[in-house]
């Protein structure tokens, strides 16, 4: 049964908002290292994201795909962009990173529809 990216990503935010509430300081610590690592610099914000879900997929997190590949979507990557950075995940990782490179694409095309 193929990963329901849009379901998953629910969950875990309604998680981490439980998170904020009993341990407020360590959360907005994280999204305070959230927002400067994935600001425009030398990098764009979307070529940040693109290194953010390489390594969800590398990593096989589930949640770290969702949330980057639906943030990608927002700033307008491309399916051709997203398979290329893809491609390079299974270059590195092989046969592991390209199960989870699949589902990268799948919920690419989830948050598309």
């Amino acid at each position: 049964m193929p990963k329901d990216y849009k379901s998953l990503t629910k969950d875990i935010s309604e998680y981490v908002g439980h998170l904020k509430k009993e341990a407020p300081d360590a959360m907005n610590g994280f999204y305070a290292m959230s927002k400067a690592a994935t600001a425009d610099g030398a990098l764009s914000k979307k070529t940040k994201e693109f290194i953010a879900l390489a390594i969800g997929v590398t990593q096989r997190c589930d949640g770290c795909i969702g949330f980057h590949a639906k943030t990608l979507k927002d700033l307008g990557a491309t399916r051709e962009e997203l398979s290329e950075v893809m491609a390079m995940c299974v270059y590195m990782g092989g046969g592991p990173a390209l199960m989870y490179a699949a589902d990268a694409l799948r919920a690419f095309d989830q948050f598309s529809e």
